[in-house]
């Protein structure tokens, strides 16, 4: 055997960790690509190595040629009436799915040994990165044929130093990035699709409904899924994880149902024996991490068919919003 067969093959984690250390965004967004290929294909097919931790970078390389300010600071987008307003809205979706997909890339790379999550966490999340490049690619490329390209704005970073202040626990990088701020896009996206299709952009408005928007509930979903799981996983030691899913009449098939269902992290939120429900439980600890990571209320009004279709409904996030209308 050579030194090259010796060698350890590259595990996702490393791989992950390559795309967060890419500074360039269109760099990144293809060895994304090309890594999500990889996984799904079997090309790479160790999550992590047991006996090696690799540090995570606090912040993913980025150009330094960006033009970052506060949020505060940030001129108005407008209503996409010209094409001035076009340009500002499309450069501040690129940028966003730019941190998208560091932010899906840093929860496998961060999270995945560190809480030992089952192989679909990983697979669910690697999806999810895939999507966003796309996206960004998809935007950035329409927002060229609008005479603009990406850098040409200023944009700010809110997004990342929401993902550091969630960077010690996972439950809360799931409610805040996945349930709450791509919540918030589901929320404002048929609006943003209406004023380019209102200024005569149909090819952006298309863009948006057609490939952005189904995509973004599921990934609001995965945040849902996993951030139910890791709620009903944490009370296993004290309650039989079988009791969290739906199980057949047969006993042993019931068990050997029971320890598939949770090595795919399938647990789903039933009822207890007595009498509680465990989703309540679940909601609970959602609004309790929403009030301790994310400043302020939730803003209405909430697209509740995207939500409904993520798999939390009104229960989920209107305790937590101002006043105001509940629906769009």
């Amino acid at each position: 055997m050579n030194s090259a067969d010796s060698e350890p093959t590259e595990t996702l984690v490393e791989a992950a960790l390559r795309v967060l250390n890419t500074a360039d965004p269109v760099q990144k967004a293809k060895l994304g690509e090309t890594i999500a290929q990889q996984w799904l294909q079997g090309t790479i097919s160790q999550t992590y190595h047991h006996s090696i931790d690799f540090p995570v970078p606090d912040r993913p390389a980025r150009l330094s040629n960006d033009k970052l300010v506060s949020p505060s600071l940030m001129p108005k987008l407008g209503k996409g009436g010209s094409l001035q307003s076009r340009q500002a809205i499309l450069h501040s979706l690129v940028h966003t799915e730019s941190w998208a997909i560091d932010l899906s890339w840093d929860i496998i790379a961060r999270f995945g040994k560190q809480e030992s999550m089952p192989r679909d966490f990983f697979t669910d999340f690697v999806k999810v990165a895939q999507d966003e490049g796309r996206h960004f690619t998809l935007l950035a490329a329409r927002l060229e044929e609008l005479g603009s390209y990406y850098g040409a704005l200023p944009a700010h970073d809110g997004l990342w130093d929401s993902a550091m202040a969630t960077s010690k626990q996972l439950l809360a990088r799931l409610a805040i990035e996945h349930c709450v701020h791509e919540a918030r896009g589901l929320d404002v996206l048929p609006t943003t699709i209406s004023r380019f299709r209102n200024g005569g952009d149909d090819r952006s408005a298309d863009l948006l409904e057609t490939v952005v928007y189904p995509e973004e509930i599921m990934h609001c979903a995965a945040g849902v899924k996993w951030f139910k799981y890791l709620c009903l996983r944490s009370k296993s030691t004290t309650m039989n994880p079988s009791s969290c899913i739906e199980l057949g009449n047969d006993e042993a098939g019931e068990r050997e149902s029971a320890a598939r269902e949770e090595e795919k992290g399938n647990i789903e939120p039933t009822t207890d024996n007595d009498g509680s429900n465990e989703i309540e439980e679940v909601i609970q600890t959602f609004h309790a991490t929403v009030r301790t990571y994310f400043r302020g209320p939730l803003k209405p009004p909430f697209n509740e068919k995207a939500r409904k279709a993520a798999g939390f409904g009104p229960q989920w996030y209107e305790p937590l919003a101002i006043k105001g209308p509940s629906s769009v």
